[in-house]
């Protein structure tokens, strides 16, 4: 009995196996082994694919995982990880070992704050950080010792404020904080996140039974204001071919 629990609570995914994964490398254009694993239903890393540590690139994008092992440090040649649109919580202190890692994309997970370890500032060659789609409400200030980092992705996150650690990377070309609560310049201090009125256009099927009543009434108060508003017609002068009939006539003596 208590196994089949045990059973019923370990992740269910497809299962990869070492012949799967040999099957799914891949040559990119510059000579570089890629090992893509991505969109195939995984929940749990496969251990299989430490015999393949040697790769350059791994892409485990668009599965299920929840967790990386700490043994993700044997891939000691990765240049290029691809994580993105899993469940991710937490990412291990041993990614900081990645000491090749030039590329690293953890977007549209669940990662906290808490969840991004400061190790993550020991990637001294990565040069495109995605994180992305996330509940980030800050970042570690060691990523600021990333001084190659050209390109960071942070859009759609919990932030408040800019990142003050990423102020000191020089050679820092794009950085994307879209989506983000943060107040824009000048905002009160009493009211810190500004809000926009937006318009949205939906169908009656759409609203209940109350607001629908609501949108009637208001809609025939909006008719009775039209109908009882002074009317702008053209006046009509009754007995007068023109109003400028007389004014014709009289022209010499107005001059």
């Amino acid at each position: 009995m208590a196994k089949d629990r045990k059973r019923s609570s370990e992740p269910k995914g497809r299962k990869i196996t070492l012949k799967m994964a040999k099957m799914a490398l891949k040559l990119t254009m510059d000579g570089k082994r890629r090992l893509d694993l991505s969109n195939m239903g995984i929940a749990t890393f496969p251990k299989c694919i430490l015999m393949l540590c040697d790769v350059d690139e791994l892409d485990l994008s668009r599965n299920l995982l929840k967790k990386i092992p700490s043994t993700i440090d044997q891939f000691v040649n990765l240049r290029w990880l691809d994580l993105h649109s899993n469940q991710l919580e937490t990412i291990p202190d041993s990614i900081g070992r990645l000491q090749n890692l030039t590329s690293l994309n953890l977007c549209n997970n669940c990662l906290i704050t808490p969840g991004l370890p400061n190790e993550i500032g020991h990637l001294r060659k990565l040069r495109s950080l995605n994180l992305g789609m996330n509940a980030l409400e800050r970042l570690p200030s060691s990523i600021g010792a990333l001084k190659e980092l050209r390109h960071v992705g942070l859009f759609n996150n919990l932030l408040t404020r800019e990142p003050e650690c990423l102020r000191n990377l020089l050679h820092l070309e794009r950085v994307n904080l879209k989506c983000n609560p943060i107040p824009p310049e000048g905002a009160s201090k009493a009211d810190p996140i500004q809000r926009t009125e937006c318009l949205y256009l939906v169908k009656e099927s759409c609203l209940c039974a109350s607001c629908l009543s609501k949108v009637k009434d208001d809609r025939q108060k909006v008719t009775r204001r039209l109908r009882e508003a002074p009317s702008h017609k053209k006046a009509m002068f009754s007995g007068l071919i023109t109003p400028n009939s007389v004014a014709q006539k009289d022209q010499a003596t107005w001059r």
